[in-house]
C-alpha cells in the first residue's frame, strides 16, 4: 500500500496531463500550414536511398545488410552478459553484488517515474514549439512525441542494461582476484564495457536504421527530431541524477567514518554498500545512457546537415548510405580489434605474477582506431569515390573522419 498510492497519484497526474496535451494539439491544427509551407527540422525530407547504386546494389538494399551487424552486436552484447553472469563467485560476494543490484534498481524504478512526469512537461514545449510556433501538422507533432518516448525509453533500457553487467562484473572481478593473478582483473571488467559498448551502439543503430529504411522519407525528420529530444531528455535526467545520488552516497560514507571512527571501506562502515551503490548508479548509469544520447544525436546531425547543406538528391543519397556504413564498420572495427588484442594480452599477461593494466587497454585503443581509420579510407574509396565529379571528395571526408578519432589517443 506504501507504493500504490504515489504510483496511482503519478498514474491520475499523467492520465490529466496527456488529456490537456491532447486538447492542446487539436487546437494547434487551426494553426497547421499545409506540409509545403511549412519549415523546420521536423520537416526534413530523407530523400529515396534506392536511387543511388552502390558496388552493384541499390542504397537501400546495402543499408538492409546494417540490420544483421546489429543484431550481431546485439548477440555480442547478450552472450558476453551471460558469461560474465556464469562466472564463479564466492557467495557472500555475489550476496554484496546483488543487494547493490536492487538498491540500483530502485534507483532506476524512481527515475522511470520522474522521466514520465519530466516528459509530460517536454511534451507540452514540443506542441508548443512544433505545433504552434512553427506551424506543423497534427500527425508531425504526433510523431514527434511518440518518437520521443521511445528514445528515452532506448536511454534508460541501455541505462538499465549497463548497470546489471556492472554488478556482475564487480563480484565476479572481486573473485578472481583472490588467485592471485593479475590477467583476470584487467579481462573481466573490459568484457563488461564491451558487452555495454556494443549494446549500446547495436541498439542506437538499429533503431536509426530502422527510421531511415522503413519510415517514409517525408515522415522521417519528425521521427529522427522526436528520437533526438527524447535519448537527450533521458540522458541528462540519468546523468544529473546518477551523479547527485554518488556523492551523496559518498557523503553518507564520509559522515559514518566521522561518528563511527570506521574507516571509508572498512565493511563494518554501514554506508559503503551505500557508497558503492552511488559509485555504479553515477558511473554507469549515467554514462551508459549518455553514450546512447551522444552516439545517437551526432547521427540525427549529420542527417540533417546533408539533407539541408546538399542540393543534389543524388549525393544526399550518398553521403546517407556513406555515413551508415561507416558506422556499421566501426562497429565491426570495433570487435575484431578487441578480439586481436585479446589474443595480444592473454598470449602476453596470461600467467602473469604482474602486469601493467594501462598497457594493453593503450595497445586497444591504438588497434581500434588505426583499424578503424584504415578501413574508413577503404570503404570510403569504394563507395563514394565521385561525388558530384570529384574524385577526391571521399579522400577529404576520410580524412576529416580520421582526425576526428586521434583526441582519443
Amino acid at each position: 500500500m506504501v507504493y500504490q498510492q504515489p504510483t496511482r497519484r503519478i498514474l491520475r497526474i499523467l492520465s490529466a496531463a496527456l488529456t490537456g496535451l491532447t486538447l492542446m494539439l487539436a487546437a494547434t491544427s487551426a494553426w497547421a500550414k499545409p506540409p509545403e509551407e511549412a519549415g523546420g527540422e521536423a520537416n526534413l525530407k530523407v530523400p529515396d536511398l534506392s536511387q543511388a547504386q552502390f558496388l552493384g546494389t541499390d542504397g537501400h538494399k546495402l543499408l538492409m545488410w546494417g540490420l544483421l551487424f546489429c543484431v550481431l552486436g546485439l548477440l555480442f552484447g547478450l552472450v558476453t552478459y551471460s558469461k560474465l553472469k556464469n562466472l564463479p563467485v564466492h557467495r557472500a560476494m555475489g550476496d554484496v553484488s546483488h543487494l547493490i543490484w536492487e538498491t540500483c534498481k530502485t534507483y532506476l524504478i524512481q527515475q522511470g517515474k520522474f522521466l514520465l512526469l519530466l516528459w509530460v512537461f517536454i511534451a507540452a514545449i514540443i506542441i508548443l514549439y512544433f505545433g504552434v510556433l512553427t506551424h506543423n501538422t497534427v500527425p508531425q507533432v504526433i510523431t514527434i512525441l511518440a518518437f520521443s518516448v521511445i528514445g528515452i525509453c532506448g536511454s534508460y533500457g541501455v541505462a538499465w542494461f549497463g548497470i546489471r553487467v556492472n554488478t556482475f562484473a564487480n563480484s565476479r572481478t572481486a573473485f578472481a582476484s583472490l588467485g592471485g593473478k593479475p590477467y583476470p582483473i584487467y579481462k573481466i571488467p573490459l568484457e563488461a564495457g564491451m558487452s555495454v559498448g556494443m549494446m549500446l551502439i547495436s541498439v542506437e543503430l538499429l533503431m536509426m536504421l530502422i527510421i531511415l529504411l522503413f519510415v517514409p522519407g517525408a515522415s522521417a525528420g519528425p521521427c529522427f527530431i522526436g528520437f533526438a529530444i527524447g535519448e537527450s531528455l533521458g540522458a541528462a535526467a540519468l546523468r544529473i541524477a546518477g551523479g547527485i545520488f554518488t556523492k551523496i552516497a559518498d557523503i553518507g560514507s564520509d559522515l559514518m567514518k566521522i561518528v563511527f571512527k570506521i574507516k571509508e571501506d572498512d565493511a563494518r562502515n554501514p554506508g559503503v554498500i551505500a557508497d558503492c551503490t552511488g559509485d555504479n548508479a553515477g558511473d554507469s548509469v549515467g554514462p551508459s545512457a549518455d553514450g546512447f544520447e551522444t552516439y545517437g544525436v551526432t547521427g540525427v546531425a549529420l542527417i540533417t546537415f546533408i539533407v539541408l547543406g546538399v542540393r543534389d538528391p543524388m549525393i544526399q543519397v550518398q553521403l546517407l548510405v556513406w555515413i551508415f556504413v561507416i558506422r556499421v564498420m566501426m562497429l565491426i572495427a570495433a570487435a575484431v580489434a578487441y578480439f586481436f588484442n585479446g589474443i595480444i594480452a592473454k598470449a602476453r599477461y596470461g600467467n602473469a605474477d604482474k602486469m601493467n593494466f594501462e598497457s594493453p587497454l593503450t595497445s586497444l585503443v591504438w588497434i581500434t582506431s588505426l583499424v578503424s581509420i584504415g578501413l574508413t579510407y577503404a570503404i570510403s574509396s569504394v563507395i563514394i569515390p565521385d561525388l558530384g565529379g570529384d574524385t577526391t571528395l571521399w579522400w577529404k571526408l576520410s580524412t576529416i573522419v580520421s582526425w576526428a578519432r586521434w583526441p582519443a589517443l
